[in-house]
């Protein structure tokens, strides 16, 4: 059975694992420094800047989809930004995936928005074909463009 449900603060460990999970399926393992408190400050608390869908199967936790809003200038209305989907590997091939961009597409049609909106690894075919599949475009023109650490830093300074 597919159950697919809002977060909460005691899923915070569970999510933290599975962000750990899809930081190593990109080749990334060492990247992630966010820690339980940082997410339970930064979506559960006073002002949260984000929030998750939990997806189970058989009553075991089998993914999530971690989002938050953004707002389109050219469309003047709020998007949707999925920055992370993951499903474990156990758990793949069942509708999960499915199942929680469904719901996301929901929660985006119910606030308004006009735009749903995430980034792909190039070389991670199997998640462009199955984004393809519920009718997705991949832009091709667009490059993500990111500023961290010192370069943030110095940036703000100048």
């Amino acid at each position: 059975m597919l159950d697919i449900r809002p977060a909460t603060p005691a899923d915070v460990p569970t999510i933290l694992r599975f962000i750990r999970e899809l930081a190593a399926f990109e080749r990334e393992p060492d990247a992630v420094k966010a820690t339980e408190e940082d997410l339970l400050r930064d979506g559960f608390g006073e002002t949260p800047y984000f929030k998750v869908l939990m997806a189970s199967h058989d009553g075991e936790a089998a993914g999530f989809a971690f989002y938050f809003f953004q707002y389109s200038t050219w469309t003047g209305s709020p998007s949707l930004y999925l920055e992370d989907l993951y499903v474990t590997p156990k758990h793949r091939k069942h509708g999960l995936g499915k199942a929680l961009m469904r719901r996301l597409a929901g929660v985006a049609m119910a606030a308004g928005c006009k735009r749903f909106q995430w980034a792909v690894l190039d070389w991670n075919t199997p998640a462009i074909g199955f984004y393809e599949s519920i009718g997705a475009r991949v832009l091709p023109d667009w490059r993500t463009v990111r500023v961290d650490g010192e370069a943030l830093a110095a940036l703000a300074t100048r």
